[in-house]
């Protein structure tokens, strides 16, 4: 990915995001979210790779980032873009608890921190009806649409951070992705980062 000012991405927010890259690097990675081997490169691999996307977000959209983990893309996104309402979705206790506790310190009002899994129907009748659904390294797609296109309102959209293989992946579940109530799906790059875009269509 190309090397990224995390000045440039954040704006006025840097101190915020510098606030959460702190955390990550000292208190996640202690708590094993985080690999020893990723907090030299934080920045460039995780948080802004996962702030950029917020281009692709309309202005005050809601939003769920399922299996949230240590909040990206979540966090990031929230930190970037103040306007977007995000629900950090994550199934496991200590993951979740540390999400509550970066929550509250780095005062993101724009964000509620929920334990479950996506797939869970009082989840769904929860948190569903949002515009955009985002997640990243969670599942293979076919499974990922399962989980989110659920969640998302007619008219809105998954968009999940993908790697290399995402383009096998759509040949082989675009089926699945169908019967989810997924249209036509889209891959695309922002600055770096590949995503793909499936919007909800039924």
């Amino acid at each position: 990915m190309t090397s990224l000012d995390p000045a440039e991405v954040f704006g006025d927010r840097l101190p915020v995001a510098e606030h959460y890259h702190t955390s990550l690097a000292e208190v996640a990675s202690a708590r094993g979210f985080i690999g020893p081997r990723e907090v030299p490169r934080l920045w460039d691999r995780h948080i802004l790779n996962c702030a950029v996307i917020e281009k692709l977000m309309p202005e005050g959209a809601t939003l769920i980032d399922v299996g949230s983990g240590a909040g990206l893309p979540g966090v990031a996104l929230a930190i970037a873009r103040p306007d977007l309402t995000v629900t950090l979705l994550e199934p496991l206790l200590k993951r979740s608890t540390y999400l509550g506790e970066v929550v509250s310190e780095l005062g993101l009002d724009n964000v509620t921190v929920v334990r479950g899994r996506a797939e869970e129907g009082h989840i769904k009748r929860q948190v569903a009806g949002v515009d955009i659904v985002t997640s990243r390294a969670v599942a293979p797609l076919g499974k990922l649409a399962q989980w989110s296109l659920p969640l998302v309102k007619k008219g809105g959209e998954m968009i999940a951070m993908k790697g290399d293989s995402v383009d096998e992946e759509l040949a082989r579940d675009r089926d699945i992705i169908a019967r989810a109530g997924g249209g036509k799906a889209e891959v695309t790059e922002v600055k770096g980062t590949t995503v793909i875009r499936v919007p909800r269509i039924n």
